[in-house]
């Protein structure tokens, strides 16, 4: 089975237009993209997303960050890379989640900052181990989303066809 990680280009790295710059320091990894989609962040997803940090005080600033409600820039680049090590290579180049952490040369290095609320707004999420990829790759795609069978999945079928993660 491959490796993959999920990337996340955050509002603020939308609103920048660091898309491409971010894309070209992310080919560096040599990884290969299998999926891509822009993605309005609902409450619901963004909470899912980050539930590990739910009782931390800065989490509901958190969820607004990632819905775009701080930018309104109100969507986020989601993607799959795939490959060996993929979320270590991503991690490397990403930088420190802290942006005054992470080396100048990092993806949140150079583009990052703290807001005086306390939010690092670090343009950038990449997924922390495989365990974690798989849980979020799973809330922001559906298997057919994607270029590569990555996990297991199911046929279920209702008025049409649909394959959902088994």
């Amino acid at each position: 089975m491959q490796e993959a990680t999920l990337i996340l280009i955050k509002p603020d790295g939308l609103i920048k237009s660091l898309t491409g710059n971010i894309l070209t320091r992310l080919s560096e990894t040599k990884l290969e993209i299998v999926a891509a989609r822009m993605v309005r962040v609902t409450e619901e997803l963004a909470k899912e997303h980050y539930k590990h940090l739910a009782k931390e005080p800065f989490f509901n600033e958190l969820i607004q960050y990632l819905q775009g409600a701080i930018h309104e820039r109100k969507k986020v680049m989601a993607m799959v890379y795939c490959g060996q090590d993929a979320a270590v290579k991503v991690r490397q180049i990403a930088g420190a989640t802290n942006p005054e952490e992470a080396d100048a040369i990092s993806i949140r290095g150079q583009y990052g900052r703290i807001t005086t609320k306390g939010v690092y707004e670090n343009v950038i999420h990449a997924s922390s181990n495989q365990e974690e990829a798989e849980r979020e790759i799973k809330l922001w795609f559906n298997p057919d989303d994607i270029i590569v069978d990555l996990y297991p999945t199911k046929d279920i079928t209702s008025n049409t066809p649909n394959r959902v993660w088994a």
